[in-house]
């Protein structure tokens, strides 16, 4: 087997393929959040950095950051279990919503943000590959607010057979390919 010289997991293939081709970038976000790509009124990738509010403070750094339909959606890759993705998934989100409030909007004008995460490494102790977190009331598990969405595919839990007729697992499988033969199997 012929291994893959750059794989979708790395971060530079990543951003070019998707920002400079968005209708591919469009096409996986459709299929991550179950719509229609024609559903799709409103795309637009917009910049990839949050810089600190404060000089000194944290820098955020996304991967692609865009507005579907209203909503505010930041997609990243993420290849290395750091321990601490958890923490890290919520500061994005949490900069992202921080940031949508303008001064004399009232909180109900702030937008849904999606974090969507696709893992190269197993997060969740569970068999499925797609993990939603939302903000829940724990005992009666009453939604909170539906602006609070983390969305996990670990890769390494896709099925090894692939169903063809899943545009969601055709695109998250490519970012498990390794080899030439799988990347083409897949494709």
């Amino acid at each position: 087997m012929t291994q893959l010289k750059y794989k979708f997991t790395y971060d530079t293939l990543f951003k070019i393929l998707f920002v400079k081709f968005p209708y591919l970038l469009k096409r996986l976000v459709a299929a991550i959040l179950g719509i229609a790509v024609d559903d799709i009124s409103e795309f637009t990738i917009t910049n990839p950095e949050i810089p600190p509010d404060v000089l000194g403070d944290k820098f955020c750094h996304v991967d692609i950051n865009m507005v579907v339909n209203g909503q505010r959606v930041n997609l990243e890759v993420q290849v290395e279990d750091e321990k601490d993705y958890a923490e890290r998934s919520l500061y994005h989100w949490a900069r992202i919503y921080s940031s949508a409030l303008k001064t004399g909007q009232s909180y109900s004008s702030l937008p849904r943000v999606i974090v969507i995460s696709i893992l190269d490494f197993i997060m969740f102790g569970c068999a499925e590959y797609r993990s939603e977190v939302g903000a829940f009331e724990v005992k009666r598990h009453e939604l909170l607010s539906d602006k609070f969405s983390l969305l996990y595919f670990e890769v390494r839990k896709l099925p090894k057979e692939i169903d063809k007729e899943s545009e969601l697992e055709l695109m998250l499988s490519l970012f498990r390919a390794k080899t030439e033969e799988l990347r083409t199997e897949t494709a």
